[in-house]
């Protein structure tokens, strides 16, 4: 049981880390800067290719999936050595896991460009917009009974974004929300396509529980599926494409991947944050999908609000204390004002999760705590949206 605990606790401690690190070393990489392919210095401004590295994190999941799939079929064939049975081949590739790919293609590169103009902090803050977006989708595709204590809890989640979202836009107008000379237009289409980024993340959680589920996957196959479709839409099509869509980038392009590469062996600083961000992703899925089974609702908000913190407090001692180009500085006007933003988000949370609940209008099924835990496990989807770390 001692062991047991320990096993947990490290696997815990492991998705608050690398989730953590997801984010930081993406928010890194905007803030370094080095030379193109053209010699002019610049910031690696790269969104669909930190996509990119983003699928390649997921794709390593599939080389755990073929050992555990190995595992059990020597298991298997242990236990019908003595019959005459042949064990079934197991199909890996298969078309259904295209739709929701798309969707965590351009979910991620949405967020991905969002982080470009806003605070890591304030990015990490408005994912939880994925809450409202899934609560109404699952009403309308999943059919669904949501409890007016889910409502309220959406409601309070929608005036925490709001206070999060505005105390951003208000210190950067007041000249001191942002150290990358990010402009008050950048700040507010940043927020928009974070929000557009839930949207279409909370649209990939229902398609695979609609497509996906059904079929019995493992979760660690789903994850390593999408990051092996989406290595191959990225490489073929999106990128290629981007290069020759015209825009503001080395050679006039919308966005020019040869120029990214050619950053990250001038720096090897992006480099690094490179790889720290491909290989956190891995592990994030990996320690998130080991423990969530053993995980309640309590647990899972709790572990997102502390790499909430985590992020913030880090991005600040960054800043501060030992790079002042880096990390983000903390607004003594508006940076109260986030503070309260991000405990309406938390209660939101709570309450929409029926961890905590009014006496007056609690759902039926927060009739005690373990039976809350119990039916909320019951009811996720296949991926947990706080297991997404785009």
């Amino acid at each position: 049981m001692a062991n047991f605990k320990l096993y947990t606790a490290i696997l815990v401690a492991g998705m608050l880390i690398t989730g953590s690190l997801n984010t930081l070393t993406k928010k890194a990489q905007n803030q370094s800067t080095a030379r193109g392919i053209y010699g002019e210095k610049a910031k690696f401004n790269h969104p669909w290719f930190q996509t990119l590295l983003m699928f390649y994190g997921e794709a390593i999941c599939l080389i755990v999936y073929e050992w555990q799939r190995r595992k059990a079929r020597k298991e298997r064939e242990n236990q019908i050595q003595d019959t005459d049975a042949e064990p079934q081949p197991e199909r890996v590739l298969t078309g259904i896991f295209v739709v929701p790919t798309i969707c965590d293609l351009i979910g991620t590169t949405l967020s991905g460009i969002g982080l470009l103009y806003v605070p890591a902090s304030v990015w990490q803050m408005l994912r939880g917009a994925i809450i409202i977006f899934a609560g109404i989708l699952s009403v309308i595709f999943l059919k669904r009974k949501m409890y007016a204590t889910n409502w309220i809890g959406m409601g309070i989640v929608m005036a925490g974004l709001a206070t999060v979202g505005l105390s951003s836009v208000l210190a950067d107008k007041n000249g001191s929300g942002s150290d990358d000379g990010v402009s008050h237009g950048e700040m507010i289409l940043g927020i928009i396509l974070i929000l557009l980024a839930q949207l279409v993340s909370a649209s990939q959680m229902i398609v695979e529980e609609i497509f996906i589920k059904k079929h019995n996957v493992p979760p660690i196959q789903v994850v390593g599926m999408e990051g092996c479709f989406g290595v191959l839409f990225m490489s073929l099509l999106v990128l290629p494409v981007c290069y020759f869509i015209p825009g503001n980038g080395p050679h006039d392009s919308y966005e020019n991947s040869l120029d990214a590469i050619s950053q990250m062996w001038n720096n090897p600083a992006i480099l690094g944050f490179g790889l720290a961000y491909l290989f956190s992703i891995a592990f994030y899925n990996y320690f998130g999908l080991s423990v969530t089974k053993s995980l309640t609702a309590v647990h899972r908000t709790l572990i997102d609000a502390c790499r909430t913190m985590l992020v913030w407090a880090i991005d600040l001692l960054i800043h501060y204390c030992i790079v002042s180009s880096y990390g983000e500085a903390f607004d003594m006007t508006y940076g109260f004002v986030q503070i309260g933003g991000f405990a309406l988000l938390m209660l939101g949370t709570l309450l929409y999760n029926e961890i905590i609940y009014i006496k007056c209008i609690a759902s039926p099924r927060t009739t005690g705590f373990a039976e809350i835990s119990a039916d909320f496990e019951g009811s996720q989807p296949l991926l947990d949206g706080s297991l997404r770390a785009n």
